[in-house]
């Protein structure tokens, strides 16, 4: 019997374009065993795609793409949260024995 489980993959881009390099990313792995940790964050120096579109070619598919932020003139160069977010789902089979 196989079972089916979602993985959502979050890659913050530093541009809009699907193209564009990967900055930041989590990934949230429901195919994980109970009690195993089901979500990785970027903090490691090998990121899991370079743009969302090399993604997307390995099977992810984009679920959310983000709102174009809106600079107010004179606060353009604040910081914030990152503005070029991708949410991306796949489903991965689990092979039973």
């Amino acid at each position: 019997m196989s079972k089916v489980r979602q993985q959502i993959l979050i890659l913050h881009l530093a541009s809009p374009n699907l193209e564009s390099d990967t900055v930041a990313w989590a990934l949230y792995d429901g195919a994980t065993p109970s009690g195993s940790l089901p979500m990785q964050s970027g903090d490691s120096y090998e990121i899991p795609y370079p743009s969302v579109l090399e993604a997307m070619r390995d099977g992810w598919n984009v679920l959310q793409l983000p709102a174009l932020p809106i600079y107010v003139s004179g606060h353009e160069h604040e910081s914030g949260h990152l503005p070029y977010e991708y949410v991306l789902e796949r489903k991965v089979t689990l092979h039973e024995q």
